[in-house]
C-alpha cells in the first residue's frame, strides 16, 4: 500500500483508490491518489483559515487539501478539488486520515513462557488497577 522505493522505518505515504472517483470539469474520473503521513503543521495551520472560523466541519477540507499529494492525473489537488468529492469518497478519506495518523500503542516482542513461542503484544499506556 505504501512507496516500496523508500526502505526506511516506516512509511509516509500511502495509496489509495477512491470508491467512487473525482470527476473533473472534462467529465474525467481521476480515484487512485497518494496521501501522506500529516505533520504538526497540517494540523494546527488551517485552525487559523477563516473558512475553519466561520465554520469548524471545514478543517477536514483542509486537512485532507494538505495531505493528498496525488489524485489521479489532477496536477493540484485543493479545497475545490476535495469539496467537490461524493460523500462517499470524502468519508472514504478521512477514515485512512484517522488510520494513517493514529497513535500507535506501544509494542513489543514477548516469549510465552508455557510453550517458548515469540509474539509481538501491546504495552498498556496505563497500568490497571
Amino acid at each position: 500500500m505504501a512507496d516500496s522505493k523508500n526502505a526506511s522505518a516506516f512509511d509516509t505515504e500511502f495509496q489509495f483508490e477512491l470508491p467512487k472517483g473525482y470527476v473533473d470539469k472534462n467529465g474525467d474520473v481521476h480515484k487512485t491518489g497518494v496521501m501522506r503521513l500529516a505533520n504538526a503543521a497540517d494540523e494546527i495551520i488551517p485552525l487559523n483559515d477563516p473558512r475553519v472560523k466561520m465554520n469548524p466541519g471545514y478543517l477536514s477540507i483542509l486537512l485532507l487539501e494538505r495531505v493528498i499529494v496525488k489524485l489521479g492525473k489532477l496536477k493540484k489537488v485543493d479545497a475545490h478539488v476535495i469539496e467537490s468529492l461524493f460523500t462517499a469518497d470524502m468519508n472514504y478519506l478521512q477514515d485512512l486520515y484517522q488510520k494513517i495518523n493514529a497513535v500507535e500503542p506501544p509494542s513489543m516482542n514477548v516469549i510465552c513462557p508455557h510453550c517458548n513461542k515469540e509474539f509481538r503484544s501491546e504495552v498498556p499506556f496505563f497500568a490497571e488497577a
